[in-house]
């Protein structure tokens, strides 16, 4: 696993790295399926896709999911970049963006994923819940599980 550290000034952008050996295509597949946001979060905090939603995400998709922070509540996000096989990210209301980018690198691929709360105009809530100290580990485990769910070994 590469760690990086955020960028000098802002502790708003998260940034964590992980070479899975698998291609880019088949990591991009399970990224574009909220069915299995689930199925690779490292926060715990993701349960599941709300009904009505699109199988696949692309440009401009809106999809929502369950969740559970303390409370259960929905959250409805829109993928705001994407390149196919190379670059997802979504955000929802208050503008935060989840963000993975896929390079290939021979039979591996390097996945990098983004929390990016720069554009927040309210970084003072986020910092006082936390998100800026415990976002690194969830999404180290999160590219840990995606990585294990897609080579399928532990």
């Amino acid at each position: 696993m590469t760690t990086t550290p955020a960028s000098a000034g802002s502790r708003y952008l998260i940034t964590r790295s992980r070479l899975i050996k698998a291609p880019a295509a088949r990591i991009f597949e399970v990224l574009a399926t909220p069915a299995l946001h689930s199925v690779i979060d490292g926060s715990g905090t993701v349960r599941g896709e709300q009904p009505g939603g699109p199988a696949r995400l692309s440009a401009g998709a809106r999809f929502g999911m369950n969740m559970k922070l303390g409370p259960r509540y929905r959250i409805l996000n829109r993928v705001v970049e994407f390149e196919e096989g190379r670059r997802i990210a979504w955000r929802h209301f208050s503008r935060h963006v989840w963000r993975y980018v896929l390079e290939p690198r021979g039979e591996s691929t390097l996945v990098t994923e983004q929390w990016d709360a720069r554009p927040v105009p309210w970084k003072l809530v986020l910092l006082l819940a936390g998100f800026p100290r415990r976002h690194p580990a969830s999404i180290e485990k999160t590219l840990v599980r995606l990585d294990e769910y897609v080579t399928g070994r532990p």
